[in-house]
């Protein structure tokens, strides 16, 4: 071992004469160690004892790696609501017929719609109707009827207004709203076992032909469960008699809330308090307030989790000073400074939570970008998350190590050597 290993091992130096001519001899006096000796003195304990370290840095690993994920996921999921609700639009306000002061249901006017395209802002408004039919996947039963499906007239403009979409076959038109025709919502379409356009289906008595399916409407999706007709069809094959049941309308973002706070007295006046004014985006938004509140729940958890894999690594630590008592014995009697073993077991306790702490982070964002892309999610993962996380293993290993460090500074070298 050379002179300088020699003293940055047991944190001394050589001591100059005090005074010129004169030797000193074999004089020794407190030397202070560079960053690169306290991690290399630092780094010895963790070397040999590596299955130990790694058990602790698990627990430190897990809490991090919880934290991390829980943040990326959340974020990664408000991320992708916020798209969700940028490519559907906040705009869309629906107006319900209710009921009246004595419980009884209440019917829209026929004109509701055109009176709700009078409203200045406005710029798209439409109508669907709940029908009293019941729904068959065929006449061999007569007293059938498919659970959770219903059947609602529609108006041609109505996939413009929510911005969905066919998934397959074809949509209602002029042409195609006076004929006995259906288009079935996702959910009905997969209840009814209906997989391609083309199939007859009953409706009371009526033979009528499914033309399309629709894709999932995110912003109502109670139309999935639904079997759509046009509103003349209804009036002529199942007794509709012309009253819409809801009214879908759309302004422009910023003339929303002045168009809600009309639009029940404008859809049918005189009896406002009967019409059940909503915004559909407004439940999306709902679920990322309810998301957040599980968030902050999981990240007590991830806390806990960090808490114990620190309270892991102090005991580690307690259990390495023990260990090696004859150790610094002979580095104290060989003149190191109660400061240099102070430094040396923090900086153990430090290095191993640092060490848990980032594959932690890693692991945290590994499960955040697998998960996301599962789910179809664009992945984000905070860079504040990741410096957190590590920065909170510091800390914890500073508090962790402290006791430790403290309790290995105070061991007296003769008592040390001798119980030895």
């Amino acid at each position: 071992m050379t002179d300088r290993a020699h003293r940055a091992a047991v944190g001394t130096s050589p001591e100059p004469a005090p005074f010129p001519g004169r030797q000193q001899a074999a004089g020794l006096r407190p030397a202070r160690l560079n960053a690169a000796d306290v991690l290399r003195l630092g780094a010895v304990g963790l070397r040999a004892r590596r299955a130990r370290v790694v058990l602790s840095a698990l627990g430190i690993a897990i809490g991090i790696a919880t934290m991390v994920a829980v943040i990326g996921l959340s974020t990664s999921s408000r991320a992708d609501l916020m798209a969700q609700l940028d490519r559907l639009g906040t705009n869309l306000l629906t107006a319900e017929a209710g009921e009246d002061t004595l419980g009884n249901g209440v019917k829209l006017p026929k004109n509701a719609v055109a009176m709700v395209e009078r409203i200045g802002p406005v710029q798209h408004a439409t109508a669907t109707a709940q029908l009293d039919a019941r729904i068959r996947r065929s006449d061999r039963v007569p007293e059938e009827r498919t659970a959770g499906v219903t059947t609602q007239a529609a108006r041609p403009d109505l996939l413009a207004a929510l911005n969905a979409e066919v998934d397959k076959g074809v949509w209602l038109n002029s042409a195609r709203e006076r004929l006995p025709v259906t288009v079935l919502g996702a959910v009905a379409a997969e209840r009814m076992g209906i997989t391609e356009p083309g199939e007859k289906i009953m409706m009371n008595d009526e033979h009528v032909v499914v033309i399309g399916i629709l894709k999932p409407v995110e912003l109502v999706p109670n139309l999935d469960r639904v079997a759509l007709v046009g509103f003349p069809a209804a009036e002529k094959y199942l007794g509709f008699d012309g009253h819409p049941t809801t009214i879908f309308e759309r302004s422009s973002d910023s003339s929303v809330e002045g168009v809600r706070a009309v639009l029940a007295r404008t859809v049918n006046p005189g009896n406002e308090g009967s019409v059940k004014v909503s915004r559909p985006s407004d439940a999306l938004a709902a679920k990322a307030a309810t998301d957040k509140g599980l968030t902050t729940l999981m990240l007590g958890l991830g806390a806990v989790a960090l808490l114990v894999g620190s309270v892991g690594v102090a005991n580690t630590m307690v259990i390495s000073v023990l260990e090696r008592r004859q150790e610094i014995g002979l580095r104290r009697a060989l003149g190191a400074t109660k400061r240099a073993i102070r430094l040396q077991f923090l900086t153990e306790s430090l290095l191993l939570s640092a060490l848990g702490g980032a594959a932690g982070a890693l692991l945290g964002a590994a499960v955040t970008f697998a998960f996301a892309r599962v789910q179809g999610w664009i992945a984000v993962v905070p860079l504040w998350s990741l410096g957190g996380g590590l920065a909170a293993t510091l800390v914890m290993g500073i508090i962790a190590g402290l006791y430790p460090a403290i309790r290995a500074a105070r061991l007296h070298p003769t008592v040390v050597l001798n119980a030895a």
